[in-house]
């Protein structure tokens, strides 16, 4: 319940405040929701499976969206960010992928 009630409020916050991104983070901003968004589906995968760890999820959540952005920094920094970027979302969109069809089956039986 913790969750739901902070995803609103960051939400409303977000809708309210209208926060702006600054200039140097808007290419790591996308990498960083897909490699987040990996991690909320692995946990809700993990959670279906009875294996859910509040202290796993919380690492993974932080080193998932890390590594992700500094494999896109290192990227830019040789002169192949947009391949790297490439290259991470289709990895992390194929974990999501793979833990979403988990979820279904877990969830539908089929």
């Amino acid at each position: 319940m913790i969750a739901v009630v902070g995803l609103v409020v960051g939400i409303v916050l977000g809708l309210v405040l209208k926060p702006d991104v600054p200039l140097w983070l808007e290419p790591y901003l996308p990498i960083a929701v897909v490699a987040a968004l990996d991690a909320v589906f692995g946990a809700l995968r993990a959670f279906l499976d009875g294996i859910f760890n509040d202290k796993v999820f919380v690492i993974s959540f932080v080193s998932n969206v890390v590594i992700a952005a500094l494999i896109v920094f290192v990227g830019d920094k040789l002169g192949v960010g947009a391949q790297l970027s490439t290259g991470v979302i289709v990895v992390l969109g194929i974990r999501i992928f793979s833990n979403v069809a988990a979820i279904r089956r877990h969830i539908f039986h089929a």
